[in-house]
């Protein structure tokens, strides 16, 4: 009797382990800090936040996503890397947010 008590107590509290590893859906708001990858992309970007991207870091992440001639550069008021470049031959502004998501505009 003993031995089914102590099993018994064993299963129920590894359950409590199982309800704890439960995830959140991702949020888009400016709060959540995230860094985009080539793959992935916030469908809300540019996101406004504090932006820790130095400009040489901003510059050399719009440079390795395609884009040529980056003139410009400036971090606006929302935190928001602001640029001109040009992509396959057309000029165009560029933004780059804290989550490093970069947006043609």
């Amino acid at each position: 009797m003993k031995k089914l008590l102590l099993v018994a107590a064993l299963v129920g509290a590894s359950t409590f382990g199982a309800f704890a590893q439960t995830s959140t859906t991702p949020t888009t708001d400016g709060d959540t800090p995230a860094v985009a990858t080539p793959d992935t992309k916030n469908a809300t970007a540019p996101v406004e936040g504090a932006n820790s991207f130095t400009e040489d870091q901003a510059r050399e992440r719009i440079t390795a996503a395609g884009y040529a001639d980056v003139t410009g550069l400036m971090l606006d008021d929302k935190g928001v890397w602001q640029a001109k470049a040009t992509k396959d031959g057309k000029a165009m502004s560029v933004a780059l947010d804290y989550q490093g998501n970069i947006v043609a505009n």
